[in-house]
């Protein structure tokens, strides 16, 4: 195998949101054996600086919001993909017509904002919350990300917007996230894959939610999370123990040795 994907939240880091040493240990042997390590996260740059080490940072390819950013020095690839705001502004009207209790946030160039105030704490485990803007003036932005909760019915809008835009459910399907069309973990990871001129069978992939599958598809080894859903554990080539349990160094030690 020449390369390694590794999902964040449920995967490299435990429940805390933290690294530990023994993971950390073997992220360093990988970078010293010059294997290219790719972060493949939902999450925005300015909360990934402050869960991972600088040095996995600015050695590995980090892949953003589902997909829609990759940045990478050392490929020198720092690419964005947005939403279109005439499409997001249907989404938004399309919720307050249909949602009445939905919340919707939106990222944007490492930012994020909502038309509401808004406490996703108990959701995602973050430690600050959208801006409140004007809804007039969230409907002028090309949304990075969509993200939207409590909805009363997935299909209702997964069924008018799957067709413009990549929709995946997270977080034991309390967050919808809305990407770019086509837009996805398995589209960056292909990208970054022609740019290292390597195969996507020789890639080892590790993860535990919905937005993963793509890459479990798509990866040479796929390895779900002893705490993954079962759709990741079926496709998966091995079930290594959780992310409390240090599952990613156990099975990165066995297999590169």
């Amino acid at each position: 195998m020449e390369a390694v994907v590794l999902d964040l939240d449920g995967t490299l880091l435990n429940s805390d949101k933290k690294i530990s040493e023994r993971n950390l240990k073997s992220i360093e042997k990988l970078n010293k054996n010059r294997i290219p390590i790719i972060i493949a996260t939902a999450r925005p740059p300015r909360t990934v600086r402050y869960l991972l080490p600088e040095e996995i940072q600015s050695s590995a390819i980090m892949v953003y919001y589902n997909g829609a950013m990759i940045v990478s020095e050392q490929l020198s690839i720092n690419q964005h993909f947005t939403i279109d705001s005439i499409l997001s502004s249907e989404i938004i009207d399309h919720l307050i017509e249909m949602e009445r209790h939905h919340w919707l946030s939106i990222e944007a160039k490492d930012s994020w904002y909502s038309y509401e105030d808004l406490d996703y704490s108990s959701i995602m485990k973050v430690t600050s919350n959208p801006q409140k803007i004007d809804l007039n003036e969230l409907r002028q932005i090309n949304p990075t990300k969509i993200l939207v909760s409590n909805l009363s019915s997935f299909e209702s809008l997964n069924k008018k917007f799957s067709n413009r835009t990549n929709i995946v459910n997270t977080d034991s399907n309390q967050l919808t996230q809305i990407m770019r069309l086509n837009i996805s973990k398995e589209y960056a990871v292909k990208v970054t894959a022609e740019k290292l001129g390597i195969s996507l069978n020789k890639i080892v992939v590790f993860g535990d939610d919905f937005n993963d599958l793509g890459l479990f598809k798509l990866c040479g080894y796929p390895v779900a999370m002893g705490n993954a859903i079962a759709k990741l554990k079926d496709l998966a080539k091995e079930v290594t123990e959780t992310n409390d349990n240090d599952g990613v160094a156990k099975t990165l030690k066995a297999y590169f040795n």
